[in-house]
């Protein structure tokens, strides 16, 4: 939500503020950041101008307020265990018919909005990049990965597979589906998962 400081007077109404955040992030995805003006946005929100003028001081920052909202607080740095661990969540996000349409049209966003580019790196580029990195990392080094790896190259060549899967694959894409295809990059790369450690053996009846 912004952070412009709000002028003395009735409290805002919860209940705007969601209709125009939502009326935002909609156009945005469904038309691209062009169709998400200050007057389109107040149309579909149901408010006037001056509704969305009294919160947002101009469409860059209520464009930026409705990415934040797409994606809520995500912790800085997440939780990442091991490249199967990446691989499922990132197939998951991929496969997300919506999140795919918004991926798609913040790429198309950021030449023209720079601001938007730099919040969405921001919430969810630098330390997520830095936590794949160091998964990549400990796969190099436990012989997942050949020891000449370079984890931020690996990372680069993940990303782009990432974004031809968005442009090149239908959006009715399984997460199994885009896991396979995240996988077969990984495996030009030369990643080779070590085997699953064997269960204890069943007993048999005597």
């Amino acid at each position: 939500m912004s952070t412009e400081p709000r002028p003395p007077g009735r409290p805002r109404n919860a209940d705007a503020d969601a209709a125009i955040l939502d009326a935002a992030l909609g156009l945005l995805i469904e038309r691209g950041a062009e169709a998400a003006s200050i007057e389109q946005v107040a149309r579909r929100a149901g408010v006037t101008r001056a509704t969305v003028y009294r919160r947002f001081a101009d469409k860059t920052r209520l464009l930026i307020a409705a990415v934040e909202s797409a994606y809520g607080n995500p912790p800085p740095t997440p939780e990442i265990r091991d490249v199967e661990h990446l691989l499922t969540g990132w197939a998951s996000v991929l496969a997300d018919p919506r999140q795919r349409r918004l991926l798609r049209r913040l790429y198309a966003t950021f030449e023209d909005y720079p601001e938007v580019a730099d919040v969405y790196q921001k919430q969810l580029g630098d330390q997520r990049s830095d936590t794949r990195m160091k998964v990549f990392e400990g796969a190099r080094d436990i012989g997942e990965l050949p020891p000449d790896t370079d984890p931020q190259v690996l990372l680069d060549m993940l990303t782009g597979a990432g974004w031809q899967h968005l442009v090149t694959r239908p959006d009715t894409s399984t997460p199994a589906d885009v896991e396979q295809y995240l996988r077969a990059v990984l495996h030009q790369a030369g990643y080779r998962p070590q085997a699953p450690r064997d269960h204890a053996p069943r007993r048999t009846k005597e």
